[in-house]
């Protein structure tokens, strides 16, 4: 194979000797009519099945953008490297992961020159695919003037997850001209959209183990106040939410500090009584 060409099937990863209706590794015979006319489907399909398990396995979301970028540009034909970008309010490019610097540098330059794929066409399409970035100059002309700077030629930009005017972008680089394929852009839109639910999974679940240790945090800070002044579930929680409001902020940070200190934060702590009101007394 010449040294310019590019493999148009997918790359073979270390598990890749197990071969397709093997088995071994734990997967099931191929079917008695396969003639092996599908056999390159079957090994992407494997791929693409033991990536999206890989996903399922990252149990935050920073992970799975980690390993999904390493996933693609092992198995994309044509990226030499890649990396995670977020885009809010279609302005800011950040890299949320990256496996060069060649990659960060990229989003950086978006962000200065305020153009770029990141920027405007994948808002409208999935996928954005560049064959010499250095002559792009009708659609990027900043850009594409200080390619040299990112030293890669191609660039596959791929929509992860769009939120309103904030995206995530997989964004693939190949040092040649025209690294990316048609094969590529397939295989990166099934790898695209296998993160991207990976990434909402991840999230959902930090979500959920973030909302459960907040409500810990506040129940014990609760606990203190009815065990300390006597009070009421509800009246403990009603100090708090007095203190949060007072010193805006957040009802757990409150309840942070008081568990940790074992004093209620800030000025408002001695403007509140945690006590409950007494009661007026009643003559004879």
């Amino acid at each position: 194979m010449d040294a310019g060409s590019h493999d148009t099937s997918p790359r073979s990863r270390s598990h890749s000797h197990v071969q397709p209706g093997s088995a071994e590794g734990g997967r099931g015979r191929a079917s008695t009519a396969d003639a092996g006319t599908t056999t390159g489907l079957d090994a992407l399909a494997w791929e693409l099945a033991d990536a999206a398990r890989s996903l399922q396995t990252s149990s935050t979301p920073q992970q799975v953008l980690d390993r999904a970028l390493a996933i693609a540009v092992d198995l994309v034909p044509g990226a030499d490297a890649g990396g995670i970008s977020l885009v809010r309010a279609r302005r800011t490019v950040t890299s949320a992961a990256a496996t060069s610097p060649a990659a960060r540098h990229l989003d950086e330059l978006q962000t200065e020159l305020g153009q770029g794929p990141c920027l405007d066409a994948v808002y409208i399409q999935r996928s954005t695919r560049v064959d010499d970035l250095a002559a792009e100059t009708a659609r990027w002309p900043a850009l594409a003037a200080r390619a040299g700077e990112i030293g890669m030629a191609s660039m596959l930009c791929l929509q992860l997850f769009v939120e309103g005017d904030n995206l995530g972008a997989l964004n693939l680089l190949g040092a040649q001209p025209s690294a990316f394929t048609d094969a590529s852009e397939h295989v990166g839109l099934l790898l695209a959209a296998h993160t991207a639910v990976a990434v909402a999974d991840a999230r959902q679940l930090e979500h959920t183990q973030r909302g459960l240790a907040n409500r810990d945090v506040i129940g014990q800070a609760k606990g203190i106040l009815m065990e300390r002044h006597k009070l009421s579930a509800d009246q403990a929680f009603a100090v708090l939410s007095r203190l949060s409001q007072d010193l805006n902020r957040k009802v757990v940070d409150i309840a942070v500090d008081f568990t940790a200190s074992g004093e209620l934060p800030g000025r408002a702590a001695t403007q509140h009584s945690a006590r409950p009101a007494a009661r007026p007394a009643t003559g004879p």
